[in-house]
């Protein structure tokens, strides 16, 4: 009797023992893709909207520091002389006390791409800033979105 227990014993070891089918593996791959996939979109999404909330105060920094710059020289800079100005002092200008930003990357936006200057802005401003958002092009919906200082 303990021979038969034993036999029938491996045998449902065996039998149980056979592991999964090739089908039964594709699918877990697919289902686990599919998850890591959804998760993956929410997760760059937010990366993208977080960038544009920092570039959106990297602009506010730097319009405080034209600012100061307009304080200390008198005008702001031109749109040729542009953000460099913050940098370097640009010729001819008296009482430049910079450099007002640390240095040359620090005018540029979160996807590391140059900002466009203009003085004087749209709408009668003495200046603006514009960061052409991720794809570095004019317009754009979402990440792509162009920001302004004046936003």
């Amino acid at each position: 009797m303990n021979n038969r227990f034993s036999s029938s014993r491996t045998r449902i070891f065996r039998q149980s023992a056979n592991g999964f089918t090739l089908i039964e593996i594709i699918i877990v791959i697919v289902i686990i893709g599919l998850i890591v996939a959804a998760a993956g979109n929410r997760i760059f999404g937010k990366a993208e909207q977080a960038k544009a909330g920092l570039a959106k105060s990297h602009i506010a920094e730097i319009s405080a520091q034209l600012d100061l710059y307009k304080l200390e020289t008198g005008r702001y800079p031109t749109t040729a002389e542009g953000l460099k100005a913050l940098v370097q002092a640009p010729s001819g200008v008296a009482n430049w006390n910079g450099p007002y930003v640390k240095n040359a990357d620090s005018i540029k936006d979160t996807w590391n791409n140059e900002m466009i200057y203009r003085s004087p802005g749209s709408d009668n401003r003495p200046f603006e800033i514009i960061s052409l958002g991720s794809d570095g092009k004019e317009g754009g919906e979402g990440a792509s979105k162009d920001i302004t200082s004046w936003q």
